[in-house]
Formats: structure tokens, C-alpha cells, sequence
């Protein structure tokens, strides 16, 4: 159980650093809790709903995860490096898939919703 609690308060750390120095984290976490009651206007059932949830905390880890990718980067070397230049892109890459990807869902969402 101890573990499990330091644990946490590592995760929260991670959070907390990631909201106050990462803008676009910043930017979903506000997203976040704007689209919770958007999505609870939209969805017509739970699993709509989580999936719209859904979508943005899949941004939101990708996002936390290419932070990660970014600090060890930085950490190894300030220097130019092909290898920490190709890590970075995928990060940045893996971060662009799931925004578009968390569009779809949401625009798929409000076409059922008020176009279908």
C-alpha cells in the first residue's frame, strides 16, 4: 500500500511539472474539463461519453509521454544529435496522431449528434 501511494504522488509530480511548464498540457487540461459537460450534452450513452473522455486523456498521456521523451533528450545532451532530433519528431508525431485522432472521435460524435 505504501508503494502504491508513492506511486501516486510521483504521477501527481509528473502533472503537476507537466501543467506548469508544457503550454499545450496546459492547453488539455483546460480542454479537458471545458468538453466534460460538452460531452455529456452530446453523448447519448455511457460508452459515448467515455470515448469522448476518452479521446482527450489518450491526448493527454501522449502528451505526458513526449514530455518524458523530452526531458531524458535534453538531460543526455544540449548539443545537436541526430538520435535526440529523431526522437523528438516521433515524440511530436506520436502527440499530432492523437489529436487528430481524438478529432475524429469528436467530430464523429457531433455529426451523429446533430447531423445524422
Amino acid at each position: 500500500m505504501k508503494r502504491l501511494f508513492y506511486a501516486f504522488r510521483h504521477s501527481l509530480a509528473g502533472i503537476r511539472y507537466a501543467a506548469a511548464h508544457e503550454a499545450s498540457f496546459r492547453q488539455e487540461l483546460i480542454l479537458f474539463f471545458a468538453a466534460l459537460p460538452v460531452a455529456v450534452l452530446v453523448s447519448d450513452s455511457l460508452v459515448m461519453l467515455l470515448a469522448l473522455m476518452g479521446a482527450i486523456v489518450f491526448m493527454m498521456i501522449v502528451e505526458l509521454l513526449n514530455t518524458a521523451v523530452e526531458a531524458v533528450c535534453n538531460g543526455l545532451s544540449r548539443d545537436y544529435m541526430e538520435e535526440i532530433k529523431i526522437a523528438k519528431d516521433c515524440g511530436s508525431a506520436a502527440v499530432l496522431f492523437s489529436v487528430l485522432s481524438a478529432g475524429t472521435v469528436w467530430l464523429s460524435a457531433l455529426y451523429l449528434r446533430f447531423l445524422a
